[in-house]
């Protein structure tokens, strides 16, 4: 026994004497690898954080390296930031004998802070380098921001501390009412596509009140924010068509996360709500994506116009219509949670020329919802005079992408004329009588797919082989398509006039 102990020790002993106690390690000869040679920080607004964007280190030879310098070209000056392997180093910008162990690797995450005044005049781009070590040695990665200087409304500070706040259904919301004469940003009444406008918390306009969006207003809006309509007040959006990708004339409404990792996530803001007693709204050319509720009316008196807009990837709904009148045409819809239009608590709907869709991953959720009820409401039915979709598409992921729901005690009126629909459901009793109920469905196309070009990237054109080419009844024709194509006769189905376009891959 005590021999093995002995041996045991001695195995100890040899152990601690063959650990390194310090790293033995050479310069750093300029042959470090990166996983990137820039770094693309997405737009940012003025004087608003970005996300963190990473960069690896490599490297890949046999010895332990050390590397001087690690540190921001314009040094302290720098409006990046950073960290390197946890550290951060001197305000973030420069970093001394940074050891990189043989065929290992180093972290190094970058942030920024930067105003319009620090891009440059011509292009707005905000640049500077990761420096790594000097001399003959010196390597470079280049960082590059696109600054987009902006309105910025929020409520604001009182000397007292306090935030001005909105009173909404008896209770306080972070918000504040759009004044037509502020000081400092003149009209806010009127939003125009001179610089975008980045909204913290709800926007309200005051009762009676008229908010107009120019062709071509770009407005973002921070998370928990949104636009309220006010008893009395209107909503005018002035859209137009647009000739290239980047939208010029629509008026677009989306979050204010700028980073393209942020494109297609919903819930990044809350909500337009046309509260009860809002008139004379119209809406024209708005491309609106990524909210919680997109748009939301509750009992407005007259007809609203909702023409030429597009509505995705909105966590419940992308409209929904509480006892509301809606004449819609050339709209499309695609991703909601629950349904992308919802005509609930009845009301006057028309739907002419539209294509709806619901590509929602997970909850069947679907397309349209038609409803004359309001759970919890008084009174718990209003009669729904009209819902009347004409030439429209109505398609998604879901086996039924129509859900009618009806309540006796009040009217419910509904007709489908010349539409394209995916129900898989029963349709020899109920609601969906499609074949057989006259009355309420003419000209049906059941169950076939009308073979969107990309619905995924929100493509909704069709060519000339869609189940939906040229299956239009001309009494319904809207003369020109979302796009201001002009149709030919007969139409096709939904908001897009066919057209060739590349093979899909």
């Amino acid at each position: 026994m005590r021999h093995f102990t002995l041996l045991l020790f001695i195995g100890i002993l040899l152990s601690i004497c063959s650990c390194r106690t310090d790293f033995e390690t050479v310069t750093s000869t300029g042959e470090l690898a990166f996983s990137k040679d820039t770094i693309y920080l997405d737009t940012v607004f003025t004087n608003i954080g970005s996300s963190t964007y990473t960069l690896k280190v490599y490297n890949h030879s046999k010895n332990d390296i050390n590397i001087p310098t690690i540190n921001l070209g314009k040094r302290l000056n720098s409006k990046y930031r950073m960290t390197v392997d946890g550290l951060t180093g001197t305000q973030g910008k420069e970093f001394t004998n940074v050891t990189l162990l043989a065929k290992d690797s180093l972290y190094i995450f970058i942030e920024t802070t930067a105003s319009a005044s620090d891009a440059n005049s011509t292009d707005f781009l905000y640049t500077d380098e990761i420096q790594f070590g000097g001399g003959t040695n010196l390597q470079k990665v280049a960082l590059v921001t696109l600054i987009q200087d902006a309105v910025f409304l929020y409520p604001q500070k009182f000397t007292d501390g306090t935030t001005e706040t909105l009173i909404i259904n008896d209770e306080k919301t972070y918000g504040f009412y759009l004044d037509e004469n502020d000081p400092t940003h003149g009209n806010e009444l009127n939003f125009t596509n001179k610089k975008p406008y980045v909204v913290y918390g709800y926007a309200a306009v005051p009762e009676g009140k008229t908010v107009t969006f120019d062709a071509g207003a770009r407005v973002y809006f921070h998370a928990n924010s949104g636009l309220i309509v006010s008893k009395g007040g209107s909503l005018i959006i002035n859209g137009t068509a647009s000739s290239t990708e980047k939208l010029e004339g629509e008026v677009v409404f989306e979050g204010d996360r700028l980073e393209y990792l942020y494109d297609d996530i919903p819930g990044q803001w809350g909500a337009i709500w046309l509260q009860n007693g809002t008139k004379n709204n119209s809406i024209n050319h708005l491309t609106l994506k990524n909210a919680t509720i997109g748009l939301l009316i509750e009992n407005n008196t007259t007809v609203i116009p909702i023409k030429n807009s597009q509505f995705y990837n909105c966590t419940n709904y992308g409209i929904l219509a509480k006892n509301a009148k809606i004449n819609g045409e050339n709209i499309v819809m695609n991703s909601a949670g629950q349904a992308s239009l919802a005509c609930t608590y009845g009301g006057d709907y028309k739907f002419t020329h539209c294509t709806f869709n619901n590509n929602w991953n997970g909850n069947s959720p679907t397309s349209v919802s038609v409803s004359n009820f309001e759970s919890g409401a008084n009174p718990e039915v209003k009669d729904l005079t009209q819902a009347t979709f004409n030439n429209c598409i109505i398609y998604g992921s879901y086996s039924n992408q129509l859900t009618l729901n009806k309540k006796d005690g009040a009217t419910f009126e509904y007709s489908f004329n010349n539409c394209l629909i995916k129900y898989f459901g029963s349709t020899t009793t109920g609601l969906y009588q499609v074949t057989t109920d006259t009355a309420h469905y003419t000209n049906i196309i059941l169950n076939k797919d009308p073979d969107f070009y990309k619905s995924s990237l929100n493509n909704f054109n069709i060519d000339a082989t869609s189940s939906a080419f040229a299956k239009g009844n001309t009494l319904y024709l809207i003369s020109t398509d979302i796009n201001g194509t002009t149709r030919t006769l007969p139409p096709d189905l939904g908001a897009y006039q066919n057209k060739e376009f590349p093979k899909k891959t």
